[in-house]
Formats: structure tokens, sequence, C-alpha cells
């Protein structure tokens, strides 16, 4: 009973995980830079969704679409600001901008909404099953189905429609795809909007599992980075499939031998499962033309 639990909630905490690794596959895969505010616009799509549907009345799905939104101009803003002017000069400080503004976000929050943790009721998110003396929500089943549901989703846009092909034709080559009438700067902000998005759905998501708080994200965006290299960061498919792996690993550590262990042994993990495959589990190989 305690493995079937610990598999229940692992299938949903590696999803939610694998929803924060995608968003740092799409800017990756477009423009080969990674949003390390990640986690704090995974927080910023909790905080607004509870602040619209508790405090402001609003119903819950316009609540959560006005939520993404906003996380959505988040990541373009966290694109403009702190990746694009160094981005175009050739310098990797966008690494440091980017937690420098994640840092900036969980502040402001912190000030704003209060450092207290709050608890975020769904009704719908309360009822399910049982299974073998285990209750289910429905919220545990939902989240790896929306997890699954976008990288299938996110990889058919990417191989299969033209202007899939041309967001991945950006990095391969900037000047190039800007001869071919592709807005390179667009397509790039555009991606940072859905890195944002995707982080703040898996906010949503978790926050009836979790207390909402402005702190909420740090390690959150951590696990989902470790999470986005070990899958192969340019695969949708495999930061997707190596968030559940994580995260059945994380549960079943913490139910077997618990919490005070669970860090320890999966970061670990990382670090030798990166020393052996260091391309990650599904790193695609991009071609390189002569």
């Amino acid at each position: 009973m305690l493995v079937i639990s610990a598999i229940i909630t692992g299938l949903a905490l590696g999803s939610m995980y694998g929803l924060l690794a995608l968003g740092f596959h799409v800017t990756y895969a477009v423009s080969s830079t990674v949003n390390f505010a990640q986690g704090s616009a995974m927080m910023l799509g909790a905080v607004f969704c509870y602040v619209l549907a508790v405090k402001l009345g609003w119903p819950l799905p316009l609540a959560a679409l006005a939520a993404l939104a906003l996380c959505a101009l988040y990541g373009m803003l966290v694109e403009l600001v702190a990746v694009r002017p160094f981005a175009r000069r050739g310098s990797s400080a966008w690494l440091m901008a980017t937690v420098a503004l994640g840092i900036v976000a969980d502040n402001t929050v912190l000030f704003t909404f209060g450092k207290e943790p709050r608890g975020f009721v769904m009704a719908w998110a309360t009822g399910g099953f049982d299974l073998g003396g285990v209750r289910v929500s429905w919220l545990q089943l939902v989240i790896p189905a929306v997890g699954l549901g976008l990288a299938l989703a996110l990889d058919r846009f990417s191989t299969r429609t033209l202007r899939g092909k041309a967001m991945l034709a950006v990095v391969q080559n900037p000047d190039a795809a800007r001869l071919m009438g592709i807005d390179v700067g667009r397509v790039i902000a555009v991606a940072f909007a859905l890195s944002a998005a995707f982080a703040g759905l898996g906010g949503i998501l978790i926050a009836p599992l979790f207390n909402v708080a402005a702190d909420m994200g740090t390690l959150f965006g951590i696990k989902a980075f470790a999470v986005a290299i070990l899958g192969g960061i340019t695969s949708a498919w495999g930061v997707t499939v190596a968030g559940l792996v994580y995260g059945l690993a994380e549960a079943l550590i913490t139910a077997l031998f618990g919490s005070a262990y669970t860090q320890i042994l999966m970061f670990g993990t990382v670090i030798v499962a990166l020393a052996v495959m260091p391309n990650g589990l599904f790193q695609r190989r991009r071609a390189v033309k002569v």
C-alpha cells in the first residue's frame, strides 16, 4: 500500500517536473538559452491563480487562464530584459541575469503576497476513488495526462508543422531564418512565453497538493533543470519521461527510506547519471552543415 501511494504521488510530481522541464526544452530548442527563472514562473502561476480565484472570487477556469497569460508576459519580460541584451553580444551573462530576475520576482511576491503559505483548495480536485486501499484524487491523474498531452502536442508542432520547423530553424541559422521572412526576435520571445506558461501551469496544478508560497518554486526549478538535462534537453519526450522517472524515484525513496535521504540520493544519482550519459537519455543529435 505504501509503494502504491508513492507511485501515484511520484507520477503527479514527475509530471509537474516534466512540465517545467518542457519550458527549458522550448527555449533551448529555439535560442540555445534557458530561463533559470523557471521556478519563479511556476510560483507566479500558483500565486496569480490563488489571488484571482480566492481573493477576488473569479471562476477558477478564468483565473487559471488569466494566470497563464500573466506568466507568459513574465516569460517575455525575462527574455527582453535578462536574455536578449546579453545573447546579442554573444555573452553568457544571461545565465546570472535570469537567476537574478527570478530572485527579484520571488522577493517581490514575498513582500506583497506575504511569507505565510496558503492552502489552495479546488473543489473538483478533492474527488477521486480508491485503488488498492489508497485514495487517488482526480488531480493526481490530471497532472500526468496534461504533461504527456503537452509533450505530444509540442513534439508534433515542432516536427510536423511549418511554424514549428521555423522555430527550430532559428537556432540553427538565425541569418538564414531572417532571409526566409522569420521574425527571429518574435519567435524567441514566444518561446520564452510558452516556457513560463508551462511552468505556471505546473504551479497551478500542483498548488492543491502543496501550499502556495513565495519560495515554492525554487527547489522545483532546480529539480526541473536536472530533469531537462537528464532527459536530453533537445527532446520534448525525453524531458517528460525523465520527469516521470525522477518523480517516481523521489517518491519511492521518501516512502522507503524517509525524507532525510531524498535529496542526497536523488542529486547523487543525477551526478552519476550525467557522468555516464553526459548528453542525457534522449538527446537528439543536431545536424551540422559544413
